[in-house]
This record gives C-alpha cells, sequence and structure tokens, in this order.
C-alpha cells in the first residue's frame, strides 16, 4: 500500500496540466484531493473544468473535492481549506501549482498583468502555505510543494520577462524561507521545476502552439517525481529546488527522452 493512501492533498490550480497530472497520481495511491481553481465554465482556450477534474480524479482511484475560488483572496483561501479540514479531517501535503504567465518585457507589461502575476505566484504561495500550516503540523509526514525554479541570478533568466521571473522566483524564495522556518515543525518545504518544456495549455497557447507541444514532455513525468518527494520522510527532506528527472523515481522508472533543453522557466505553467 502507498504511503500516501488515506492522505490529503490541497492543490492549487488543479485543474488541468500539470496540477491535474499530479492530483490524478496521488489519487491513484489512494489519496484524498481538495482542488482550488478558477475554472468552474468551460473555457473556449482552455480544456476541462474543476468539476471535469474532480471526476478524473476519482476515477483514478481517489476523492475528490473540488472547490470553486481565486487564490488573490484571503477569505476564499481559509474557505476553502477549511472546507478541506471538514471533508477529510486534516491536509498532509499542500501543494502550490496555480500560476499566472504574460512573457513580456519591463517595456511593453502593462502594470494589470505585473499585479496579477505578483498576488497569483508570491502572494498566492505564501497566502495557500501560510493557510494550511496550523493542519500540516498535525500530519505524521506533512509537505509543501511548490512548482518553481531553483534560484539563479543570471541576468539572461530575468531579460525578457523580468515582471514574471519575479514572480517565479518569490515562490522559489517561499520555499527557501518556509524551509528553515517550519523545519521545528518537521515540515518538508521543496520547490519541483522540469528539464524540459511540459504539454500544457500554456506552451500551447503562449510558446508555439502544435509543435511546440509536439516537442514537449507530458505533465506526467512532474507528477511522478511529485509523487515521489511527497513520500519521503518530511524531517530529512527540504529546503531541496528538485528537477523532475533527478528525482530518483520509484519501481524503476526512468524519464522518457528530454526533448530539447529548456528555454528561460516557464515550462510548469
Amino acid at each position: 500500500m502507498s504511503e500516501l493512501a488515506g492522505k490529503t492533498m490541497f492543490i492549487s490550480g488543479g485543474s488541468r496540466g500539470i496540477g491535474l497530472a499530479i492530483a490524478k497520481r496521488v489519487a491513484a495511491a489512494g489519496a484524498n484531493v481538495a482542488l482550488i481553481a478558477k475554472t468552474a465554465e468551460p473555457h473556449p482556450r482552455l480544456p476541462g473544468t474543476i468539476y471535469t477534474a474532480a471526476e478524473e480524479i476519482e476515477a483514478a482511484g481517489g476523492k475528490a473535492l473540488p472547490i470553486v475560488g481565486d487564490i488573490r483572496f484571503d477569505d476564499q483561501v481559509e474557505a476553502a481549506v477549511a472546507a478541506t479540514v471538514a471533508a477529510f479531517g486534516g491536509i498532509d501535503m499542500c501543494v502550490n501549482n496555480a500560476s499566472a504567465i504574460t512573457l513580456l518585457g519591463a517595456e511593453s507589461l502593462p502594470m494589470k498583468a505585473y499585479d496579477l502575476m505578483q498576488d497569483i505566484n508570491t502572494r498566492g504561495t505564501y497566502l495557500v502555505s501560510r493557510t494550511c500550516l496550523p493542519h500540516l503540523k498535525n500530519s505524521d509526514n506533512p509537505h509543501i510543494l511548490t512548482l518553481s525554479p531553483p534560484l539563479n541570478m543570471a541576468q539572461h533568466w530575468f531579460q525578457n520577462h523580468v515582471a514574471y521571473s519575479i514572480a517565479k522566483y518569490g515562490m522559489s524564495m517561499c520555499t527557501l524561507g518556509m524551509a528553515g522556518e517550519f523545519a521545528r515543525h518537521g515540515i518538508a518545504v521543496n520547490s519541483l521545476w522540469p528539464r524540459t518544456i511540459i504539454a500544457t495549455a500554456a506552451v500551447q497557447n503562449l510558446l508555439g502552439g502544435d509543435e511546440a507541444m509536439r516537442r514537449s514532455r507530458r505533465p506526467e513525468i512532474l507528477a511522478d517525481a511529485a509523487y515521489e518527494v511527497m513520500q519521503r520522510p518530511s524531517r530529512e527532506n527540504t529546503g531541496n529546488f528538485y528537477i523532475d528527472d533527478e528525482v530518483a523515481l520509484r519501481d524503476g522508472q526512468t524519464a522518457e527522452p528530454s526533448g530539447r533543453p529548456a528555454q528561460g522557466f516557464f515550462e510548469s505553467e
């Protein structure tokens, strides 16, 4: 039996792509999944809704709690966490997957887009993590996992999309700081990032369409890595910036071919 059987994961932005792949992976191991996302109605350019995601999660073998909400708002996150605890009795894993992306330089990016990325990416990660904290303290193997890149201050990671880079690095800085702060509670706080682009709606809509999708790896490789990380002993595995294919997958699994090298660090949206 999996170590995640009967455990509960709270995930932001789990209605499609990488978030949904992670949710289905832990559900297949018998975990409960509460997902908060904004997509209650079908979107013309985005697949699925929070309700179709819940159906897929339950078909994979877990129990799902779909919660329509926006992680920019404190009261909505607090209500979602409370609903999760009421439904499942606690929270063992918090996954910060929700992220906004606009790939423009400082000269072109509207401040509205800057604010949106800061509010969802950095502030959202901070808010969701701290709201789950009281319940994670009660878990026997608590994990916070954030989809964000290793910290690297080289100029080329910023020069083409500085606002987005700041917002994603803000998520990674939450990992760095919270890993130290929450260590006394035995809570693991880690980040996970793909080595190459992953086939998601962001790649389809922003990074090259069908051709880019053909050259991308599947979200399941990140889901397998997330599953492995969240089974590790929390007191012994914290403060790490994992790359998907560097995570030692169980049962002899290996990463599929890498595709092209990552260009920038916007591959997990």
